[in-house]
């Protein structure tokens, strides 16, 4: 086991690293990006939250296939491709911003391609590294914390380069995508070496039958682990959306001292991810007491901040507390549907969470563009609220017990 372990190198996990960063960024660079975008193409709130959530659905609806293709075919076969859609999609939006007077539907068609290849690419991740490392589970919760804080580094980076991006050209955020989409296509083609297959791959029959009986199995903690994930990226992106819009028309702060400014809470998430990640070293009631921490800070401290939305510092320490909590749930998450599922089926687990944290991605920012004017406060109190009933069904369903004991799905 040493030797396979060894052989994985550093350009490897950088390589595999640089996936989230890149779909990180190809949505959430468009964030600050938004309230431009509504005045160049003469959209309104909501149409411009839709360029956020057509790419999010689109990755609900194929994650799952992309699991199966992953499990059947290989990891790397389904990565690639999915990398060149993503690459395209971005090309598409950006011609279309650049060259037609009203782009708005060719953005989405754009913004569609680029979620499928999200789809493709980002969930993939997961059970790669699991494969990778396969029963170290130290290195493997290891280097699936470097995954997750590469996922949130693009988050910080977001509001900064998309900011940048748009100061020079509005729409160049959109080519980026697609510069960035080849980078990483370079890296996984030429340094991340999957292990070879013994076995031969599962049958379709065979796949949907093992798949019935391990969430029969194992149902109970793997939907509370869904559930965690859609309603943590739910307030990720709601409030984000939310402190782009509010920074511009309430502090008028805009452009690219905006885009610091967003990058200061999404820092304070990458730093707890990192840590999160570095500490848990698969153990699993370190696991389940870290979910129970983040749960209670993130719905206590999600509640104020509609009523500091006035007050900058105020408004900057409150979605601070919530983004810590969130960046340090994300790689307890991670973890625990790698560590647990066998790995025939490893691909497919880990795409139907992915597509469940992508349904928050989605909801947010439409949910936000309509609460913001009357429901504000309701809707964060709401949050808080719901956040409260998870903890209990995260104290209830994650059973450390019976997760670590063996299940055979045959």
């Amino acid at each position: 086991m040493k030797k396979n372990t060894d052989e994985v190198s550093v350009w490897c996990i950088i390589s595999l690293a640089s996936i989230p960063l890149v779909m990180t960024l190809g949505n959430s660079m468009l964030i600050p990006v938004l309230p431009i975008l509504e005045e160049k193409v003469g959209i309104t709130a909501f149409q411009s939250s839709m360029i956020i959530t057509s790419y999010s659905v689109a990755a609900i609806f194929l994650i799952p296939v992309a699991g199966y293709l992953s499990d059947r075919f290989g990891r790397k076969m389904v990565i690639l491709p999915s990398l060149v859609l993503a690459l395209i999609g971005g090309l598409i939006a950006g011609f279309a911003s650049w060259k037609m007077d009203d782009p708005f539907t060719m953005i989405i068609i754009g913004r569609v391609l680029q979620g499928i290849g999200a789809a493709g690419a980002m969930p993939i991740v997961l059970p790669l590294v699991g494969d990778l490392y396969q029963d170290d589970e130290e290195k493997t919760s290891s280097s699936l914390g470097i995954i997750e804080t590469s996922n949130t580094f693009g988050k910080v980076l977001s509001p900064i380069l998309g900011s940048i991006f748009a100061a020079i050209l509005w729409f160049l955020p959109f080519f980026s995508i697609s510069a960035l989409s080849l980078v990483s296509i370079a890296l996984i083609f030429f340094c991340v070496k999957v292990p070879k297959e013994k076995d031969e791959p599962v049958k379709l029959k065979e796949f949907l039958s093992n798949t019935r009986k391990v969430f029969k199995v194992e149902g109970k903690w793997l939907y509370t682990v869904f559930l965690n994930g859609v309603l943590v990226m739910l307030i990720l992106f709601s409030t984000l959306f939310f402190l782009s819009e509010n920074l511009e028309k309430v502090h008028d702060i805009k452009g690219i001292k905006k885009g610091f400014v967003l990058a200061i809470p999404l820092l304070l998430l990458c730093i707890a991810s990192f840590i999160a990640g570095r500490q848990i070293k698969g153990n699993l009631k370190t696991i389940k007491k870290l979910m129970i921490a983040c749960l209670i800070t993130m719905s206590i401290s999600v509640v104020f901040v509609g009523f500091t939305s006035k007050k900058l510092i105020l408004l900057l320490a409150v979605t601070s507390l919530v983004s810590i909590a969130i960046g340090a749930i994300l790689p307890a998450l991670d973890a625990i549907i790698t560590e647990n599922i066998k790995k025939e089926l490893r691909g497919t687990v880990s795409s139907f969470y992915s597509s469940a944290r992508f349904i928050g991605v989605a909801a947010g920012p439409p949910v936000m563009s309509l609460a913001m004017k009357d429901f504000l406060n309701v809707s964060y109190i709401a949050a808080g609220i719901l956040g409260i009933i998870l903890l209990a069904v995260v104290w209830k369903f994650i059973r450390v017990e019976e997760i670590e004991k063996p299940h055979e799905i045959t």
